[in-house]
């Protein structure tokens, strides 16, 4: 009688092990947008050093560029190209600077609906902020925490007609690359080096550089 309490205990136990392995299983597949939002949106402010490539249709290379990427909480996004030629593209709320050769010229960033698409996008990724992201594009996250990719396709017409879509990648709350298809065949491929060693702001850096 003993043994077979025991028998029975036991195949109880492996019952409820399974039953707890498989409630596990949708917690881990269900890594979605809300759950990335809150990994990015720990990170309030860094900086990081990128490398583009933008292959255009029609030349047999791509047009490479280098520099920097800064971002401070809540909407300040830089990026300082270096190479091939110095300029700055500044957003801070609505006012966009952009500045190259010693010359600088302020707009609103609402009077470009096509960039204060892709730069709320940014700004939406950093900042946690997944309401943003969805009121201009159709998101996709696949991966896990460990290494996960964000899709969005745009849903303003204004902005499909110039992307296609962008792909966003990363781990954790770092984000460490970017890529953007433009109608007519035009690619773009950013690659994020953050400035320090498990430097997770400098991901976030990144995610301000259209």
């Amino acid at each position: 009688m003993i043994s077979g309490s025991k028998m029975r205990l036991d195949r109880l136990c492996k019952v409820f092990v399974l039953a707890l392995a498989f409630c596990a299983v949708p917690a881990w597949a269900a890594f979605d947008l809300p759950e990335l939002m809150t990994l990015l949106a720990r990170q309030k402010s860094g900086e990081a050093r990128f490398t583009e490539q933008r292959f255009v249709h029609g030349l047999e290379g791509p047009l490479d560029a280098s520099g920097t990427l800064n971002f401070d909480a809540p909407d300040k996004l830089v990026r300082r190209t270096l190479s091939p030629r110095v300029e700055t593209m500044a957003v801070e709320g609505n006012t966009l600077t952009l500045s190259r050769g010693g010359r600088t010229r302020t707009l609103a960033l609402d009077s470009m609906p096509e960039l204060q698409g892709l730069v709320e996008a940014m700004r939406g990724t950093l900042t946690g902020d997944g309401a943003t992201l969805q009121r201009y594009f159709r998101s996709t996250v696949t991966g896990s925490a460990g290494k996960w990719t964000l899709d969005l396709v745009p849903l303003d017409s204004r902005l499909a007609a110039q992307v296609r879509s962008m792909r966003i990648s990363g781990r954790a709350s770092d984000v460490l690359g970017l890529e953007m298809e433009f109608i007519g065949g035009d690619r773009s491929v950013m690659n994020i080096t953050p400035s320090a060693p498990n430097a997770a702001p400098a991901g976030a850096a990144v995610r301000g550089a259209p």
